[in-house]
């Protein structure tokens, strides 16, 4: 089955067939050892890269039937200390021979990894492969919680150098002329919160995939892990309206910086990876609503703003509104997107990407980042050595947001056998709608058609077996009068999301359902 998302909505039916064009001219193959490694590529550079890799699978997993062999190659290759390698690469640089890198000033790749691990594991239900990875899992978290260039011991949460939110090279003296990578005498450190929403998930993920092999003692555990960094973080890093970008650990501060008003890349990751409570996560949402509505810049997919001054990371080309200096990225986009349907800012989240849509369409292109009067990057303005066209990055991205958010399909357990279903399509004012899913390396599929009329809402479902929670946003003003599944009578919750009103129940599918809402 072709996955398939049918509104009449041009704008909204262009988005999962142009995602899937450009993650088709992603992929990398090496063949390491007589293995083929398969993966998903930085579109900024051709190496295979966990961090990239790990978040595209969340739009790869259903036109791809290799989930796995990227997860288990760098597996394999898992240093002594229990850390992994940053990327891999082949016949790079006019280099005939295979290439391991790990960059040293990041502190986030253990826990990509693991999401990795957990997004590959939903999509093919390999319960042995499964198990098998988590040893692994565990010696690259026991390498985070005690290495001393991961972990502070006085917070008890993940530090890094001082980089621009999560990426790979950290404050340079302005005698420098070139990015640094490395840990030196001159390191500044502080604790950067997207490495611990980051870490958040991973410990979550982890409980959950040990629930799932009935090995409760680990998954409270993590499960243990995981609320304990929440509450060091969220009472650490919070500022009332985002996190701040960065709480340093030593008295050097970057001047004419003040970290505390930079909105940074990481803010809707927390969001959707689950370390920001709700309160906190409509704070954020109304801030990126706020600075896009005052600030002259085509959308507010910040990796971060306001920016550092030009060039002090080491290059002339990291000028305010360039890459990750105040670019703006369909990553960014996309997480903001996700988080904006799950937390009352639905419109919004229609609105983001209704925008990226009009933004690729006509082009038939996607690029990492954009300066904010919207024209692409290019090699001669990033520090990068490539700028492809075909940013599987964001695009996947803006993917996650149309599926989980837009469309309200997200697997919570494993081969859509446990789903959270809320279809949003009254905030995009779309009455009708055709969804298709399939995990293309298991077969595993879900579907759905919707239609909305005058004081009615309709929703069958079809699975081969599956519990779903069902969150179904009504049209703005109404309130849910009776329900039916399959013609009986059933019993339903309405809910409050900020200003929106959903209709909360649950129901197990075994081939078709029907759902019927009267609301007025």
């Amino acid at each position: 089955m072709t996955p398939t998302i049918t509104t009449g909505d041009q704008q909204i039916d262009a988005l999962l067939p142009s995602v899937r064009d450009f993650l088709a001219q992603d992929t990398v193959d090496y063949c390491i050892d007589a293995e083929i490694v398969h993966g998903y590529r930085s579109p900024d550079c051709p190496a295979l890269w966990i961090r990239d890799h790990s978040d595209m699978l969340r739009g790869a997993r259903y036109f791809d039937k290799d989930m796995t062999s990227a997860v288990t190659h760098f597996a394999q290759t898992q240093l002594g200390n229990g850390s992994f390698h940053d990327f891999v690469s082949c016949n790079m640089d006019r280099e005939n021979w295979t290439k391991y890198v790990r960059v040293p000033v990041e502190a986030d790749v253990e826990y990509r990894w693991v999401k990795a691990l957990f997004l590959a594991w939903q999509a093919t239900g390999d319960d042995k492969w499964m198990e098998s990875m988590l040893p692994h899992a565990e010696r690259a978290m026991a390498y985070v919680c005690t290495n001393p260039w991961r972990w502070s011991q006085e917070h008890e949460l993940v530090k890094r150098a001082l980089t621009m939110d999560t990426w790979d090279f950290d404050y340079v003296s302005a005698d420098q002329s070139w990015l640094n990578f490395q840990i030196t005498d001159q390191t500044h450190w502080g604790i950067f919160h997207g490495d611990n929403s980051g870490y958040y998930e991973a410990f979550l993920c982890l409980a959950q995939l040990y629930g799932h092999l009935g090995d409760a003692e680990a998954a409270s555990r993590w499960s243990a892990q995981a609320r304990g960094l929440r509450q060091r973080a969220n009472d650490l890093c919070w500022n009332g309206s985002f996190y701040t970008h960065r709480v340093p650990l030593d008295e050097f501060r970057v001047q004419g910086v003040d970290e505390a008003a930079q909105l940074s890349l990481s803010n809707p990751m927390a969001i959707n990876r689950g370390m920001a409570t709700a309160e906190q996560s409509q704070a954020m949402l109304d801030e990126y609503i706020r600075r896009g509505s005052s600030q002259a810049t085509f959308a507010p997919w910040y990796s971060i703003d306001p920016p550092f001054p030009d060039g002090c990371f080491g290059d002339p080309l990291l000028v305010g509104g360039a890459y990750i200096n105040g670019g703006i990225f369909p990553l960014v986009g996309g997480e903001l997107a996700r988080a904006a349907f799950a937390h009352g800012r639905e419109r919004f989240g229609v609105d983001i990407l209704r925008q990226y849509s009009d933004l690729i369409v006509d082009s038939g292109e996607t690029y990492l980042w954009y300066f904010p009067d919207g024209r692409p990057s290019s090699e001669e303005a990033s520090t990068s050595p490539e700028a492809m066209s075909t940013d599987g990055w964001g695009s996947s991205a803006m993917l996650y947001a149309l599926v989980e958010g837009l469309a309200g399909i997200t697997d919570t357990d494993t081969c859509f056998r446990q789903i959270a279903l809320s279809p949003r399509w009254a905030a995009a004012d779309i009455k009708t709608a055709d969804i298709q899913l399939e995990y293309a390396a298991s077969g595993s599929a879900i579907g759905y058609h919707y239609e909305q009329s005058d004081g009615r809402c309709q929703l069958t479902i079809e699975s081969s077996k599956c519990l779903v929670d069902l969150h179904l946003l009504l049209p703005e003003g109404q309130e849910a009068l009776t329900t039916t599944v399959s013609g009986q009578a059933v019993s339903n919750r309405c809910v409050k999301v900020a200003d929106s009103t959903y209709v909360d129940m649950e129901l197990v599918v075994d081939g078709e359902a029907t759902v019927d809402v009267q609301f007025r």
